[in-house]
C-alpha cells in the first residue's frame, strides 16, 4: 500500500520521541509535525535528517485503514494502546 497524498495521520497523530528538524525534543501525539507543508506533506521527505522512525513507517492497511479520517482513528487508538503510562497500571 502506498500512502494517501495529503493524509498525513501519521505525521500528526503519533507521538515521536526521536528529534526531528524544528522539534528537538520530537512530538507528542496530536501535534502537527513542523516538517509538514501546507499540503501535508514532508519537507524532509528522503532526506538525512528526517527521523528514523519515519522513514521506516511503511503505509498498511491495518494502519491506514480506507480513509484520512479512518488513518486518524487507528493511530490515535495506537497511540493510546502503546503509551507506556497508560499500560504501567494495566499490567
Amino acid at each position: 500500500m502506498e500512502c494517501r497524498t495529503g493524509c498525513a495521520a501519521c505525521c500528526i497523530a503519533i507521538s515521536i520521541s526521536s528529534p526531528i528538524p524544528g522539534m528537538k525534543d520530537g512530538k507528542p501525539a496530536g501535534v502537527r509535525c513542523v516538517q509538514l507543508t501546507a499540503d501535508n506533506r514532508c519537507s524532509i521527505f528522503g532526506h538525512p535528517e528526517r527521523p528514523a522512525v519515519c522513514s521506516g513507517l511503511q503505509a498498511s492497511v491495518e494502519m491506514c485503514g480506507d480513509s484520512d479520517q479512518e488513518a486518524f482513528d487507528i493511530l490515535h487508538w495506537m497511540e493510546k494502546e502503546t503509551n507506556p503510562a497508560r499500560n504501567k497500571f494495566n499490567t
